[in-house]
């Protein structure tokens, strides 16, 4: 071994004392290093609004926390004011009539008994390019800017129509409070007909049927819209600026079936007899259907379906299904609105889908090609091999709930030998009350033909049982 080696190797205890030294030094600098350090690295913070802590529930929303306000111009209001003045009612519904210009009461006598107007500012500014479209979509998509800086207290949702837009202002504030309007919410529907959605947006709220935007989202952007108008000049109409200016803030459509365009033609009656399992929030183009009740003008007949509205809001257009297993009948009430008998056993998921009593929104599409956004059938060609069919006469109140009485809609030279001499069905139903629970997992009534006189069938609504099935008794 070289000599400068044997100098510098200590003996076998020095060598043992030199480790356990420096072992010991070593521990005591992690030691006093870990107190300087964090145990794990800080939260990251990220500016989302969906992603805040849970804030505490506010109060309950109610009618007065929502702020309506429709599009309109001088020329279509006074055809449409009675639409509106089926469902506005104040003090306890809020409202305003956005116009292209200001309106007298000598023009307009009813200008009283509608909601104040306000006169639409300015939009020359903005571009507009959409072929034969109208410059009035840019007045129309600003409403939304102009609706908040009216500055009206106490609004959690700003809710936007047009002013042939028919609202059931009482499910909507139920709905609505199943969200919590400090969040950015952005509530309606897409259209019905699968071609208006794929020309425009299957993602977009469509503004005939009606939208909700929550107060915190409005506010933002109100302060955002204008700016992000000038992007969007090549659109056609109004909600689709809002629609693209709403996504230009991350946010999506939260989809509420209640909400209905109705871009459909002609009998509305398979659409109204077969409601999803959802409140009825709107309807719109009634002017451009057929009268929903057989012998009325349009105006009326949706007062008549307001009638029943008023008794039992929740319940309106309910599709409810029971059967006679006595007489082997299948019975479909919607409630408000019209009974279905059918003969036999029809099961439930047949009776679902639409009846496709109606025709498409545009007028030179073929009828049995044209797609909508929800499941058909077809009706018989024979017309008599159809339900017989009772319409809404009346609903007076009945102890905790009503009475609806139906009568039988008579096709000509049709005989039907099962169900002969039954002219009328009188369904008794309590008053649907739903919290926001019941509201957020919903579930179909039953009901149980009570009786069968020599002309009448007698009816009762209920809630169905834990396990109990909505069949034919076997």
């Amino acid at each position: 071994m070289p000599s400068f080696l044997c100098k510098l190797t200590p003996s076998s205890s020095s060598f043992k004392t030199l480790l356990l030294l420096f072992a010991t030094i070593t521990a005591l600098y992690f030691l006093l290093l870990s107190r300087h350090l964090p145990s794990e690295p800080p939260p990251l913070h990220i500016h989302n609004h969906s992603s805040q802590n849970p804030l505490p529930s506010p109060a309950a929303t109610t009618l007065h926390h929502l702020l309506f306000s429709l599009a309109s111009t001088s020329r279509t209001l006074p055809a449409r004011t009675p639409y509106v003045r089926l469902w506005y009612a104040p003090p306890h519904v809020r409202a305003f009539l956005f116009l292209d210009r200001p309106l007298s009461v000598s023009e307009h006598p009813d200008l009283l008994a509608l909601p104040p107007v306000v006169v639409s500012s300015d939009t020359t500014r903005f571009p507009y390019t959409y072929p034969r479209g109208l410059r009035s979509a840019i007045r129309v998509a600003r409403i939304v800017k102009e609706a908040v800086h009216l500055n009206e207290s106490g609004v959690r949702w700003y809710v936007f129509g047009d002013d042939d837009t028919v609202f059931f202002v009482d499910n909507l504030a139920g709905v609505l409070s199943k969200y919590d309007h400090r969040r950015w919410f952005y509530v309606g529907s897409c259209s019905e007909s699968y071609e208006q959605n794929q020309k425009h947006s299957f993602d977009m709220a469509y503004g005939g049927g009606g939208f909700a935007i929550s107060a915190s989202l409005a506010e933002a952007l109100a302060a955002v819209l204008d700016s992000c108008l000038m992007r969007y000049g090549h659109l056609y109409g109004g909600d689709e600026r809002i629609y693209s200016c709403v996504a230009e803030l991350g946010v999506g459509l939260t989809r509420e079936p209640g909400f209905h365009q109705v871009d459909m033609r002609g009998n509305l009656f398979g659409m109204l007899s077969a409601h999803p399992l959802s409140p009825l929030l709107s309807l719109h183009h009634v002017d451009t259907a057929d009268p929903i009740f057989p012998k009325m003008s349009k105006a009326d007949s949706i007062g008549h379906l307001f009638e029943a509205a008023r008794f039992d809001p929740y319940r309106v257009l309910q599709q409810t299904v029971c059967y006679d297993s006595s007489n082997l009948l299948t019975v479909s009430v919607s409630w408000g609105h019209s009974v279905q008998v059918y003969e036999g056993h029809m099961l439930l998921p047949d009776l679902l889908p639409l009846q496709k009593t109606f025709m498409p929104w545009r007028r030179n599409r073929n009828i049995n090609a044209s797609h909508y956004m929800f499941n058909t059938r077809m009706l018989p060609k024979d017309p008599c091999k159809n339900p017989v069919v009772y319409f809404l006469q009346s609903v007076v109140p009945h102890r905790d709930g009503a009475l609806s009485s139906f009568r039988r809609f008579k096709v000509r030279n049709c005989f039907n030998s099962s169900i002969i001499g039954l002219e009328h069905v009188r369904v008794f139903s309590k008053k649907i009350e739903m919290d926001v629970e019941e509201l957020k997992s919903p579930r179909r009534q039953c009901c149980s033909v009570r009786s069968i006189s020599w002309d009448v069938m007698v009816i009762d609504i209920r809630l169905c049982g834990t396990n109990e099935l909505i069949s034919m008794q076997q």
